[in-house]
């Protein structure tokens, strides 16, 4: 009810006295996003009498306590800063703009004219302008906000959506990723944001990522297994992944599981000994690859390979409805260390190729481990093999890995290996997965490369009959097996289904396009040590240089396209393309694959964003481009 449009037309209409008095000082009715901006605006210009909360560095900026601001942050006043605030290289705050305690800006982005509630997270290159966003709200990079735009307390907005004039979102609702919002969202059900995304949990350190998020989350993987069950946990070597993993474990035993404790480890020494150890599964936190403000939590299973899908809604079933076994203080679970951990990995790794053989090839090469904890064993296991080796960022860093860029890395590697001249080159990431490779010529090998000379010299003896690739792999990879004799195994996408399928006993071999490199027989998951030790054991066994090997590596014209799609339209798109390739040879091992006369396509819907991927292959890049356009032509005609 308002009094001026409501209570005092009532009263008159009644013949009920009104009276009016003038008093001195300030009133402003703020019911309305422009009063209220306004009412700011007034108290920046000091025209109300109202102490500013804060320090005031220059005329009009006020700044509270606990402030971190960055060299080349850009402060337009009149502006106030609350408290514990912190603002990224490259931020532009505004004039009238106003901050409340605790609110995080990251680069790029931009707030003029706009109050912004405690808590929020405004991320990378958000354009924010006339708008008023709600305390603990969370805008994603690329969001942009017109003028007049009010956020709710607890919204979530996806990266590079739009939020046009004038329009309201209310509380606890969430945006989808690049939505163009034209009508305000006020009764749609929240957009229930799934909490398990590709590979794992993943959300910003102390944002949404938070210990007591932690915690339940450990607590719920506990209640899906049995009581006294034993967890392999592990992390990388970051502040925010340590934190994140003792209020894990402390989640984990309250629900009576025991958790055998690796400390600081890489992914395929927690997966080897999830294995070895004979536990019900793994956890391992660390800093995303694509975010270095985010932290994934990725779960193994007993076997050490990524926990299936009907795990993960077991899990996010129990953690939504709290459904928790709380056990009593007798069963609460123990702690342990793993002994001789790293021992026994460099053991297993020495096994899986010849010693000898490899130790009389006498390799000289460079490594760059990236800052990773693969930098913990590698050295005992190369020490054997006679290789002389020129080490390159030998020692975990968090600030190495924030700052971990591939192609810069793989630049240095490359100019070390002509300037030493080297057999060859290894660039393995932070986590240890992914493998690089730059020949004794100095030539970064493109992934497509990696895969062709990796299948090349396995097939010369491969321990099985079958190598499993994703259908997003060149046709030239199953050229090269099966005029070996052997047969290809094609697989979805994901990570977790290659290596699913890779622990069948028929597989020999299996690999990615993203320099995923898996030798079932060792460990039926992505090792990039372990690939690298095959690849020197593979040259001595053949005698022959790497170069060689690349240069009668086939050439391939392979793209790869996004296509926006929203996502209820996402079921659409794939239904009419199904009944346009009628006719056509299609395989639905994972989306809708259709052959042409000059190479393929691919057409896959994004399990997580409003995206649909196109890879397209042809004989010539000409030929991949028109495939690759065709199908984005038509998946954009039907989204008119």
């Amino acid at each position: 009810m308002d009094f001026s449009s409501d209570v005092f037309p009532a009263l008159l209409e009644a013949g009920k006295p009104v009276f009016g008095s003038v008093a001195e000082g300030y009133w402003e009715d703020v019911g309305t996003l422009s009063a209220y901006l306004r009412a700011h605006k007034d108290i920046l210009d000091a025209k109300v009498s109202v102490r500013i909360p804060g320090f005031e560095v220059s005329t009009g900026v006020f700044i509270g306590e606990g402030v971190e601001i960055n060299h080349g942050v850009v402060i337009n006043g009149p502006a106030v800063i609350g408290d514990n605030c912190f603002l990224e290289s490259g931020a532009e705050l505004g004039e009238y703009s106003v901050l409340g305690d605790g609110v995080r800006m990251r680069r790029d982005g931009h707030i003029e004219r706009s109050v912004i509630h405690e808590n929020a997270y405004i991320g990378e290159s958000v354009m924010i302008r006339g708008t008023l966003v709600g305390r603990a709200s969370d805008l994603r990079r690329g969001v942009r906000c017109e003028e007049g735009v009010v956020l709710g307390d607890e919204v979530f907005v996806g990266e590079n959506a739009v939020l046009s004039s004038e329009i309201k979102v209310y509380p606890f609702k969430t945006v989808e990723a690049g939505a163009v919002v034209n009508s305000s969202v006020i009764w749609e059900s929240r957009g229930a944001r799934s909490l398990f995304g590709n590979g794992g949990v993943t959300g910003l350190a102390n944002v949404d990522m938070t210990p007591e998020l932690a915690a339940k989350v450990a607590l719920a993987f506990a209640t899906s297994l049995k009581k006294d069950a034993t967890v392999v946990v592990s992390r990388d070597s970051s502040r925010a992944a340590r934190m994140l993993k003792r209020a894990m474990i402390a989640g984990l035993n309250a629900g009576g599981v025991n958790v055998l404790d690796l400390e600081t480890a890489s992914v395929p020494l927690t997966r080897f000994h999830c294995r070895a150890t004979l536990v019900s599964g793994a956890i391992t936190l660390r800093l995303s690859a694509d975010d270095p403000d985010s932290v994934i939590i990725r779960f193994f299973d007993r076997g050490g390979s990524d926990i299936l899908e009907e795990q993960q809604r077991k899990i996010e079933r129990l953690f939504t409805r709290e459904d928790f076994r709380r056990v009593r203080p007798a069963d609460i679970g123990d702690i342990d260390l793993v002994p001789r951990s790293l021992e026994q990995y460099a053991l297993a790794l020495e096994h899986t190729i010849d010693v000898k053989r490899v130790a009389a090839r006498r390799f000289k090469v460079v490594i760059d481990y990236s800052y990773g904890s693969t930098s913990f064993v590698m050295p005992n296991v190369l020490a054997k093999l006679g290789a002389e080796v020129l080490v390159v960022n030998p020692f975990a860093s968090t600030k190495g890995t924030l700052g971990f860029d591939r192609d810069e890395h793989a630049a240095q590697v490359a100019a070390l290996v002509k300037a030493s001249g080297a057999d060859l080159g290894a660039l393995i990431d932070p986590s240890g997965e992914q493998l690089l490779l730059v020949d004794d010529h100095g030539t970064v090998l493109t992934f497509d490369q990696l895969l062709f000379v990796f299948l090349d010299l396995v097939c010369d003896n491969l321990l099985g009959d079958t190598v499993a690739l994703p259908v997003t792999v060149s046709r030239a990879a199953a050229e090269i097996v099966e005029s070996r004799g052997y047969k290809v195994l094609w697989t979805k996408t994901s990570a977790a289904a290659l290596m699913e399928e890779a622990d069948s006993p028929a597989v020999g071999f299996a690999a990615n396009l993203e320099g995923g490199i898996i030798l079932p027989g060792f460990l039926p998951a992505f090792d990039a040590a372990a690939g690298l030790l095959k690849m020197l054991d593979l040259l001595a066994g053949r005698d022959v240089k790497l170069s060689e090997l690349v240069a009668q590596a086939p050439s391939v014209h392979l793209l790869h396209e996004q296509v926006i799609t929203p996502w209820e339209q996402k079921g659409t798109v794939m239904r009419t393309l199904v009944e346009q390739t009628h006719g056509r040879e299609v395989d639905l091992i994972d989306g809708i694959k259709v052959h042409h006369d000059s190479g393929w396509v691919l057409v896959l819907p994004d399990p997580e964003e409003p995206i649909t991927h196109i890879w397209a292959e042809g004989d010539s890049a000409g030929d991949a481009r028109t495939l690759s356009q065709e199908y984005a032509r038509r998946i954009r005609q039907m989204l008119k």
